[in-house]
């Protein structure tokens, strides 16, 4: 196998395993009564991984996977952040109160074995 082939196969795999990890996301909160906006929506901003409305606010929600969910946590950078707030700006900016729309921006942990830790507000300063 060349090292080409080595490196798509690679990337296919990951593009894979991140489909499932949202799809565990998504369930979960549709479980707990949220309904599902948009996922993998992309504003000049960058993306979203998958945007829930419930009451009338919206809930950001970056989805990271990884062998565990400490090193999920680690995958999400400050630059992440900014791309991520700046692109919610974007898309609430078309939701009827504007900016005025309720916000939370979580974060959602997926391990290897499909386990789930999901950090609400992960983004507010703390």
């Amino acid at each position: 196998m060349t090292v080409a082939t080595e490196r798509r196969t690679r990337g296919q795999v990951s593009f894979h395993a991140g489909l499932a990890a949202e799809e565990i996301v998504s369930r979960a909160y549709l479980d707990r009564g949220y309904a599902l906006v948009k996922k993998r929506w992309r504003g000049q901003a960058g993306e979203i991984d998958l945007i829930f409305r419930r009451n009338g606010g919206l809930v950001f929600t970056e989805v990271k996977k990884s062998r565990s969910l400490d090193q999920a946590a680690l995958r999400i950078t400050a630059r992440q952040i900014a791309r991520i707030s700046a692109a919610a700006m974007e898309f609430a900016a078309h939701e009827p109160q504007g900016l005025l729309t309720e916000m939370r921006f979580d974060a959602a942990l997926v391990d290897g074995n499909g386990a789930l830790r999901v950090l609400p507000n992960a983004f507010a300063p703390g």
